[in-house]
């Protein structure tokens, strides 16, 4: 069940974008896996492609520190923190962050991957597999839902015991036919798919940050 910030939230998003009703139940349940992986101390991995890499970093952005809300420290931690060397400093301006991960910014082991396999597009797939752990989530994107890479990464994640969800476009593609969760966004071209992107995962992460830290940034 949402908190009322949270249903504030989502009704917040179909007033501006009621052609996003049909993807309110799948987006929904991803957030309902995430809290329950940040609850059990996990991590969200994201992957994409071109607009969609851009996305995936930018999700992990909005997580990894204050989006909307305050994000104060854990008080024990923050103890700890300031009698360290410019720990004081540290433990006043440092904000609480929900573990999130894209995959492929690691040039030196994506270069390495590229260069010694003999099967292509399989890096996302391998940085996955070095990382992660049962009950984790990974969040895949691509407007045409049918990214090699994406689908080696989501087949990583489901043999791991993770969850993974799939952003695609209205298709689905072939990532729809494996993931744990599809959420199909509307549009009839990839900039418009892509829009509607931005708008489900802000979403997204508002609701999780809210869950966790329901004060606002004033």
């Amino acid at each position: 069940m949402l908190t009322s910030i949270e249903q504030a939230i989502l009704e917040e998003m179909l007033g501006r974008r009621p052609d996003l009703g049909a993807c309110v139940t799948p987006l929904l349940e991803v957030h309902r896996v995430l809290v329950g992986a940040y609850q059990s101390g996990g991590t969200l991995y994201t992957c994409g492609n071109g607009g969609s890499a851009a996305d995936a970093m930018h999700i992990v952005g909005e997580l990894c520190k204050s989006f909307e809300r305050k994000r104060p420290l854990e008080p024990g931690f923050a103890r700890a923190l300031a009698s360290e060397p410019l720990g004081a400093e540290l433990a006043a301006h440092l904000e609480a962050g929900l573990r999130a991960c894209t995959l492929g910014l690691n040039t030196a082991l994506k270069t390495a991957v590229e260069n010694d396999s003999p099967l292509r597009d399989m890096a996302f797939a391998q940085e996955l597999n070095a990382l992660v752990r049962g009950g984790d989530v990974l969040l895949a994107i691509s407007t045409s839902g049918n990214a090699v890479n994406c689908r080696m990464a989501m087949a990583v994640a489901k043999a791991s015991g993770a969850t993974a969800v799939a952003l695609t476009g209205p298709k689905g593609g072939a990532m729809a036919e494996s993931g744990d969760i599809v959420i199909r966004a509307p549009g009839d071209s990839t900039k418009v798919v892509q829009e509607a992107h931005a708008v489900l995962w802000h979403t997204l992460c508002l609701l999780v940050e809210a869950h966790f830290f329901p004060e606002m940034r004033t």
